[in-house]
């Protein structure tokens, strides 16, 4: 059953009373799934139009692949990707903008540009991120998700281990939650994502989902991202473009589960399955 949340999204309230969508909007050449495709300011812009008319509460714009053996992006190309993207959308559409990087740099400009939330795969763990996360609270009312991840982009998916991976990435969020609070990152501006493929076998990711409501302990909300990863594809043996039962059911099962920010590429669908969960869960 879905916890009631209320955070701020720099001037946007959003009450988590049932899960949200985030749509994911990649601008780079190399994304695992549509790369490419949206590198173009204006063919970004109506990919985020018809993502907010589906239903999307959120928009994740991320301009590096963080693929397993994605290669680093040099700063001034990542912001020249990001920055005009999140202008445009900022100004132009009723949305949340995320953004999806892990440099600190990246993440001022952005929030300077319009984005209401920051999404790192890192936790803030980079250089300069963590203070940038503080300002952008301090200043914008700009909370930040921490995600777990194991190892790097690069090398992530080499052999991945884990004595129990729920516990470990539980013990994770516990002390990165605290090192966030202690440097000045309030508790009210944080969100987690167990991270969903990155470091972690097909089983891991299994266990996660099956033992999600377990990260409903820390009162914060929770986001997760499975769309059209492998944990679907190599399950099911499936290509990328080939996934979309798979995304509905393991989005079907999170929303299940309460889970506050479901982050996909079918917008769309996953607003219908979210909708008869939705529906059961209101029948007494």
């Amino acid at each position: 059953m879905i916890r009631t949340h209320t955070m701020n999204f720099r001037n946007r309230q959003v009450i988590f009373d049932t899960p949200k969508v985030m749509g994911i909007l990649n601008v780079t050449p190399d994304s695992f799934s549509d790369g490419g495709k949206f590198s173009e300011l204006e063919l970004a812009i109506r990919q985020a139009e018809s993502m907010v008319k589906a239903g999307a509460t959120f928009i994740d714009v991320g301009g590096e692949s963080t693929r397993p053996g994605a290669k680093a992006v040099a700063l001034n190309e990542e912001l020249d990707r990001v920055i005009p993207v999140i202008e445009k959308i900022s100004n132009e559409l009723d949305v949340v903008v995320s953004v999806d990087t892990s440099k600190a740099q990246v993440m001022t400009e952005a929030v300077q540009s319009g984005a209401g939330m920051i999404n790192d795969v890192r936790a803030l763990r980079n250089e300069g991120a963590l203070r940038a996360a503080i300002n952008a609270a301090k200043d914008f009312n700009v909370p930040s998700c921490l995600m777990h991840m194991q190892g790097e982009p690069l090398s992530m998916q080499d052999k991945p281990q884990y004595h129990g991976v729920v516990e470990e990435v539980m013990d994770f969020f516990e002390q990165r939650i605290e090192e966030c609070e202690k440097a000045g990152l309030e508790r009210r501006y944080i969100l987690i994502d167990p991270g969903f493929g990155f470091g972690k076998t097909l089983d891991h990711n299994y266990q996660l989902l099956k033992h999600i409501q377990q990260f409903n302990r820390f009162k914060i909300p929770v986001l997760v991202g499975m769309s059209r990863k492998s944990m679907i594809g190599n399950l099911l043996n499936r290509e990328v473009n080939q996934r979309l039962a798979g995304n509905i059911a393991t989005a079907t099962i999170a929303a299940t589960a309460g889970v506050e920010i479901i982050r996909v590429h079918d917008v769309v669908e996953t607003m219908d399955a979210i909708k008869i969960v939705n529906k059961l869960q209101s029948i007494e």
